[in-house]
């Protein structure tokens, strides 16, 4: 057993048996490069990662690669989900040095922990098309160690400049009233018009441009937008990115017309298209998307709890093969479904004896399927029941491993989604589940204001990243919203000024990854760009400007205009990386705070409410308030209250509130979104 044997980390836990004297990362590591003279072998990766697994077992594995290593190289391993940090400044030193970057991520660094030669998946033998052996990758690696030590420092300069002009330059850049529509246009031009999603061989959910899209259609009507959201849901909900049998979905699909995943789920990408459907629910009432809300919320509430809170992935492979535990041969499908009008089940779910993966079995899906979606209502009956048979079969299978790291980033996204879905489908039970979840990682990852990042078996690590304060704090306003206590604004108030004293870049504004006190990386970075999860500055617009609308004070709007402004400038250049920034973007400029005022538990208050949330408001903030809750003087609300004792609404905005609306038909068709546009020939009323 190496060093890893000791770590908490499902992952490393998986290499702690290798013939390789693996460091988790740390000073020690660094300590022992410096005094051994040796470059660094940094290798990361996560459980869910078929990739890592098939490096893992073909090269980490093997005694004479694991001798070559050790001999040569002192070898960090992480988990790249418990040390996003680490992972989001080595991938874009990968960028830097002209490789895609992915995982698992090779990284070759000094004993000072700059990179000097960036790779991936290296094959244990030769292999036509790829990269080369990792034994002969290896061996190169220590020749130019040896024989090319000037290079080598030269090329660690000059990255070091790249990466401190990457991260550390000045981003600001105009903000006028065409950037949320310039951007929407610019995401489109590279979205599919067949298939949906952002073109290309392989398709990722894009949860976050997708919001663009539909945000961008949302504000000002414009059909082509609805046309991408749809195209690329439609997809997404009925092709094999969707666990027909289990539900939840997994990290992407390797063809552009969706139709084969990599089986891997992960909680993040799942809470955020739970979040995207509901608000296109709210829209258009698509029985597709409330089906696949509930089904991803079901599997989300039955696979992936860990106590009250939620596991971070499912692998993607199981009896060592990829996709193994999701797929079916025609045999096993005619046996499970005996007696149940089997044929139906087949043709829906495009099931054949030759099977769709080349091997004789099926990865179930419905898009170009002879009876395609929707049929009937008793035939649908069916199908969901034929599911159900076939889930309980599944269940006998040996199912994927699960990582049961509990991200507070992550539970943060599922907080958020679990309490709208709650509130717009009416599901107490769900936001029960959200309510129960926050509690567990205020309890196992919180201590005061500061929060952890990772627990796991009663241990925590790692003391918290800006994204889990910012996801948290998000989640604390969900709640809010929901249920309507105060102690879940107070969560939110106290997270964002743990954010404001210890992440804040003084220099040159934003939020950075790690608190200024923790051991710092070569470069201090500042979040900005989507990863697997929303950014954490962008995230922060919208916690702040929430701040700002319940308090009505501008204590935060000085620290609001500084994210804003101090990134614009990146919104034109890599917009396809910043799909959060501009949901943040468009909820500061035109957010609504609807205030609801009546007693709790009035059904007049409650049919008000009911017409907020049968709204897809993305820019909302819902506040339902006792009619003796009492306002600051410098907010809108101060003063109003209930209308000849009847539980009453308003609508605010940029400090002014509407006239007292009593009605619940009035409220919903004055919130009615997308604008009306004028027809040919109307004039103006």
């Amino acid at each position: 057993m190496n060093r890893l044997g000791t770590e908490t980390s499902p992952y490393l836990q998986l290499h702690k048996d290798n013939p390789i004297d693996w460091y988790p990362w740390g000073p020690d590591a660094f300590d022992a490069a410096k005094a051994q003279n040796k470059p660094i072998l940094l290798s990361i990766g996560y459980t869910a990662c078929h990739w890592c697994h098939v490096m893992a077992q073909e090269s980490f594995a093997d005694p004479a690669i694991g001798a070559q290593l050790n001999e040569n190289f002192i070898c960090i391993k992480v988990d790249r989900e418990e040390r996003p940090d680490v992972d989001a400044l080595y991938q874009s030193a990968a960028n830097l040095m002209g490789h895609s970057g992915g995982w698992p991520l090779s990284m070759f660094l000094t004993a000072q922990g700059t990179p000097f030669v960036a790779g991936t998946y290296f094959p244990k033998e030769e292999r036509a098309g790829q990269a080369p052996p990792f034994h002969t990758m290896l061996s190169n690696v220590m020749r130019s160690w040896r024989e090319q030590q000037a290079e080598i420092e030269t090329t660690a300069v000059n990255l070091m400049n790249g990466l401190n002009t990457l991260w550390r330059r000045d981003m600001r850049g105009p903000i006028d009233a065409g950037t949320l529509d310039s951007a929407a246009l610019r995401i489109g031009q590279r979205f599919d018009i067949f298939f949906g999603g952002l073109g290309g061989a392989m398709k990722f959910p894009s949860v976050t441009l997708t919001d663009v899209l539909w945000r961008a259609y949302l504000r000002n009507g414009m059909g082509q937008f609805m046309q991408l959201t749809s195209a690329a849901l439609d997809n997404m909900l009925l092709g094999g990115l969707q666990d027909h049998i289990g539900g939840g979905f997994s990290r992407y699909c390797v063809d552009e017309r969706w139709l084969v995943p990599h089986w891997e789920k992960t909680l993040c990408d799942n809470a955020q298209i739970v979040d995207l459907l509901t608000s296109v629910w709210q829209f258009n009432r698509n029985k597709l998307c409330e089906t696949r809300v509930a089904e991803t919320v079901d599997f989300l509430l039955r696979e992936m709890r860990n106590g009250a809170g939620f596991a971070a992935s499912i692998d993607s492979d199981s009896e060592g093969e990829e996709g193994r535990y999701y797929t079916w041969t025609e045999a096993e499908i005619d046996a499970a479904l005996m007696g149940t009008f089997v044929a139906k089940f087949k043709a829906v779910y495009n099931v054949s004896r030759e099977g769709n993966m080349g091997n004789g079995r099926n990865i179930l899906q419905r898009l170009g399927s002879p009876a395609p979606f929707p049929q009937s209502e008793a035939d649908e009956a069916l199908l969901a029941r034929q599911r159900s048979i076939l889930l309980r079969a599944r269940q006998d299978r040996v199912a994927p491993q699960r990582d049961d790291k509990v991200l507070a980033d992550w539970n943060g996204l599922t907080i958020t989604a679990l309490a709208n879905a709650g509130a717009a489908f009416n599901r107490a039970d769900w936001t029960t589940a959200a309510i129960e979840a926050f509690d567990f990682v205020v309890k196992a990852l919180g201590d005061g204001d500061r929060l952890y990042h990772s627990w796991i078996a009663g241990n925590r690590s790692k003391l918290g990243f800006a994204d889990d304060y910012a996801h948290m704090a998000r989640a604390a306003l969900a709640l809010y919203e929901a249920v309507g206590e105060k102690r879940y604004l107070d969560y939110a108030k106290r997270w964002t000024r743990t954010l404001n004293e210890h992440y804040w870049d003084g220099e040159a504004g934003g939020y950075c990854t790690n608190a200024g006190e923790v051991d710092a990386l070569i470069v201090r970075t500042r979040p900005l760009f989507d990863q697997p999860t929303p950014a954490a500055n962008s995230m922060m617009i919208q916690v702040i400007a929430r701040l700002m609308m319940l308090s009505g004070e501008n204590e935060h709007l000085e620290r609001l205009n500084a994210i804003i402004g101090g990134f614009a400038g990146e919104a034109q250049r890599v917009f396809v990386s910043m799909g959060s920034y501009f949901a943040g973007l468009e909820f500061a400029m035109s957010a609504l705070h609807l205030v609801v005022v009546g007693p709790l538990n009035h059904a007049k208050t409650h049919e008000l409410t009911a017409a907020i949330l049968g709204r897809a408001l993305p820019n909302k903030l819902l506040s339902v308030v006792s009619p003796d809750e009492t306002w600051p003087e410098t907010h809108a609300m101060h003063g109003k209250g209930m209308q000849n004792g009847q539980p009453t609404a308003y609508i605010c905005q940029r400090g002014q509130c509407s006239a007292p609306i009593v009605n619940p038909v009035a409220l919903s068709q004055m919130l009615q979104l997308p604008p009306q546009r004028p027809q040919p020939g109307s004039k103006p009323q």
